[in-house]
């Protein structure tokens, strides 16, 4: 069944137009990798889903039609982003980071650093103190906590060392195996997506170029739209 649902979805930053037809699924329980360039229009279909840009076209999620519901809106019907660079609330400790937007349901603070113990032993301290790989897994912490039906991750494993992507990505395929939640991941690491999602979709120049499975994805695709 699906879950999230965008048809010919178009948006522009003022004069500038950035999406001319973005067109996704993701099902339920489903991981799917958005691909594509830098520049392409990944991160703008990410805050168009979250209505933090308005857009023209269609976008459903969970039955509900959301291009014209406010942010705040959307997200109170189980969007939860972890942005590109984190944004964690610097001055706030990573315990008030978690429970700033908490909603009841299955995951909690105790669920949450059982998942990242790291973020245990350092409940007490400012994010600002943080390394980025603490800051990520505090960003990731902070979405799960509002219990969503989908798991939106933009660039998540970013900047940081290989032993924090890795991770990162263990943390993910375990939220796959064990949660049954959907989750949409933007990422470069074609071989750690391999490992962890269902399909893909691809995004050349604001325009959805390429929807299916990853083992469809063949050396010729990747060369046109993701490789450098």
């Amino acid at each position: 069944m699906s879950l999230l649902t965008l048809e010919n979805v178009a948006a522009s930053y003022g004069a500038s137009q950035a999406l001319f037809g973005v067109d996704l699924e993701i099902r339920e329980g489903e991981v799917l990798a958005l691909l594509g360039r830098n520049g392409m229009g990944k991160s703008t279909t990410v805050k168009c889903i979250c209505r933090m840009l308005p857009a023209e076209g269609r976008i459903t999620f969970d039955g509900h039609d959301l291009i014209r519901l406010p942010s705040h809106r959307a997200a109170r019907l189980g969007l939860g982003l972890v942005p590109e660079g984190r944004r964690c609330f610097g001055s706030l400790t990573v315990h008030e980071n978690l429970i700033a937007a908490a909603r009841s349901g299955d995951w909690t603070f105790q669920r949450v650093i059982d998942l990242f113990p790291r973020l245990g032993e350092r409940r007490g301290q400012q994010a600002s103190s943080l390394s980025g790989g603490e800051q990520q897994m505090l960003a990731i912490g902070r979405a799960l906590m509002t219990n969503p039906k989908l798991l939106i991750l933009d660039e998540a494993t970013e900047g940081l060392a290989p032993i924090i992507r890795q991770e990162i990505w263990t943390v993910i395929r375990r939220l796959k195996a064990e949660t049954g939640l959907s989750i949409l991941v933007i990422d470069k690491s074609l071989k750690e997506l391999k490992g962890v999602c269902d399909r893909a979709s691809i995004l050349e120049r604001g325009k959805t170029v390429w929807n299916g499975p990853l083992e469809d994805l063949t050396e010729e695709i990747t060369a046109n739209y993701i490789g450098v």
